[in-house]
């Protein structure tokens, strides 16, 4: 592995597990036991780091989100939609913990996120749209499945801030990738009012396999749609 990559690699280890701001070029050169010269002969400044991170995140995303044309989608290809994207903001947490500040920092990350972001959103917009070709979810006017499709995004890339503020405790102060995924759930809560006969005790199962509890509590459950929720 080329010198550039292992900076990288070693910059998103460090980034998840301590944090963005509590990691500096030095930290990062002390890591990998190379000199702070090294490292900037390969990136000007910590800035350029997360740059080209960012840039790796956003192919996978673009990855995980290629919508087949040829053929109907099912509810495998939803539940690999939601796990690879959920995998995603796993692998780049750092980046969501922090995000309003790396925007503001980075102006070229700012563009960047928001082109992103568009991409994203037509891509959920897209399978919805699939779904409803599938027949499994009723057929939305367009304003309704671009709000739906914001709700489903504002859920995916603030969960993780969910998690880590409003049920927050010293029991439970590190997020693991269970409890990240199972913001699914709430996701897949969205769409229960517009699922069709045929299809809706399928994805009420596939709900349940992600159906979240409370860090700080054996007994309470987060919610959704008003439903006593508890593990079955």
């Amino acid at each position: 592995m080329k010198t550039r990559e292992k900076i990288l690699l070693s910059s998103l280890d460090l980034f998840n597990e301590r944090g963005e701001r509590n990691v500096t070029t030095n930290h990062i050169a002390a890591h990998l036991a190379i000199s702070p010269g090294n490292l900037y002969y390969h990136f000007r400044n910590k800035s350029d780091i997360i740059y080209e991170i960012f840039l790796e995140y956003e192919k996978l995303v673009d990855f995980y989100l290629d919508i087949p044309e040829s053929r109907p989608i099912t509810l495998d290809d939803l539940t690999f939609y939601l796990e690879s994207v959920f995998d995603g903001l796993w692998s780049y947490r750092f980046f969501h913990r922090d995000l309003e500040y790396l925007l503001d920092s980075d102006q070229r990350l700012r563009q960047d996120y928001r082109e992103f972001t568009n991409r994203c959103l037509a891509a959920i917009s897209r399978i919805f749209e699939k779904l409803a070709e599938a027949g499994i979810i009723e057929p939305q006017p367009d304003e309704l499945r671009s709000a739906m499709s914001l709700n489903v995004w504002l859920v995916i890339t603030n969960w993780m801030a969910f998690l880590k503020t409003a049920h927050a405790s010293e029991a439970s102060a590190s997020l693991t990738l269970t409890e990240l995924k199972q913001g699914i759930y709430q996701v897949l809560t969205l769409e229960i009012p517009y699922l069709t006969a045929d299809y809706r005790e399928q994805v009420m199962a596939l709900r349940e396999k992600y159906r979240p509890r409370l860090p700080d509590s054996a007994d309470a459950p987060v919610s959704g749609q008003g439903e006593p929720i508890g593990n079955h």
